[in-house]
């Protein structure tokens, strides 16, 4: 399946995409996608190593491509990148905001430390690009995605730090998209569920988790990077030109099934606990 098979190849084409974490994973599914379509696309990430593999892979589909070396975190980095973009790709359209972090931990074992790092790779570093972002949209009267997680309204044991960001995300977009509509600027969320090969799958039950996964989910299957990509793709086109505070779950209804059987497991595979 090919995004092209279902969408015009230059329903993009003349637009600019900037998608933090942008080098792997989701993020980099999702600048392909917008890529396919004919947009021009920034990304930025921590390490040169993923931005030049996700260089090659936007080019490959025949992008204008720029990389920044920036953490969310900081705002005035992320600023200076995005500056930057607009000079070499011309101001942005569309903005993804799908930087993270994760890991596996009892709420009682999760330093403050630790949560703070989450909340802040994840909401803050949310905040931190869409107000980097605002002039460039209201210029563009463009839109904003945020990649959200299942944990923001599904409890999911061993992610407390999580599900407060991921919630905030979902908060975060939802006042964006009052606020920011009187400007021409949309602002959604994809909740993307079990996506096969990507690292937050691994830190999720890895590849002896997907038979827990497709048992938790009605489609009974995995999902892919390119489903993903594909859903975003079409929130950026002129056919989602009314769709605006939204969050989109794209995870076959699993969220339907609750966390019980991922608990579960999940508990079994971590240390013993006392008490």
């Amino acid at each position: 399946m090919s995004i092209t098979d279902y969408l015009n190849p230059r329903a993009l084409s003349g637009r600019t995409a900037f998608v933090t974490g942008g080098g792997s994973g989701i993020n980099l599914g999702i600048g392909e996608a917008l890529a396919s379509l004919g947009a021009n696309v920034a990304i930025c990430g921590r390490t040169q190593e993923r931005l030049d593999t996700g260089r090659a892979a936007l080019e490959a589909r025949g992008a204008k491509v720029f990389t920044a070396i920036a953490d969310v975190r900081d705002d005035a980095a992320l600023a200076a990148a995005m500056a930057a973009s607009r000079a070499a790709l011309g101001p942005i359209d569309f903005l993804v905001c799908g930087a993270a972090g994760n890991f596996m931990a009892p709420a009682e074992a999760i330093s403050a430390k630790g949560f703070r790092t989450v909340v802040e790779i994840d909401l803050l570093g949310a905040f931190n690009a869409a107000s980097a972002a605002f002039e460039q949209l209201k210029e563009t009267r463009g839109s904003i995605l945020f990649v959200s997680g299942g944990q923001s309204f599904v409890p999911f044991a061993f992610q407390a730090h999580v599900g407060a960001a991921k919630a905030g995300i979902d908060n975060l977009m939802t006042n964006l998209a009052l606020e920011w509509g009187r400007y021409g600027i949309r602002a959604n969320s994809i909740v993307p569920g079990p996506i096969a090969g990507t690292e937050g799958m691994k830190r999720m039950g890895g590849d002896a988790g997907e038979a827990m996964w497709r048992a938790m989910t009605p489609l009974g299957r995995m999902g892919t990077v390119a489903e993903i990509g594909g859903v975003a793709a079409f929130l950026a086109t002129p056919l989602a030109a009314y769709i605006s505070g939204a969050r989109i779950t794209v995870d076959g209804g699993q969220n339907l099934t609750g966390s019980s059987l991922f608990n579960e497991a999940i508990a079994r595979a971590l240390p013993a606990r006392p008490g």
